[in-house]
């Protein structure tokens, strides 16, 4: 069970840890978390919500490591964190 909160609810610029990626039903979004996974979304790793765009918060612009990735909000509602992060504000 995930717990925390989705990705898509942090407030911008407060760091984070992934704790886990949903495992959806539909074929579609498997290949979606598939991709964040690969591209380092994983347990462990601290994130940060840099910027979003407006109206809508939209798209949402993520810190991981030393890259800044774009994600829609339905991305990231599939990346579940616990906020703080070891070594970050």
């Amino acid at each position: 069970m995930l717990s925390g909160l989705r990705l898509d609810q942090l407030p911008d610029h407060q760091w984070a840890t992934v704790l886990d990626v949903a495992r959806p039903a539909s074929a579609e979004d498997r290949e979606l978390v598939l991709r964040l996974t690969e591209i380092g979304f994983v347990p462990g790793e601290a994130v940060r919500i840099i910027a979003s765009g407006t109206p809508g918060r939209e798209p949402i612009a993520v810190r991981l490591g030393h890259t800044t990735f774009a994600l829609r909000r339905y991305e990231a509602a599939f990346i579940h964190v616990s906020p703080g992060a070891v070594g970050h504000g």
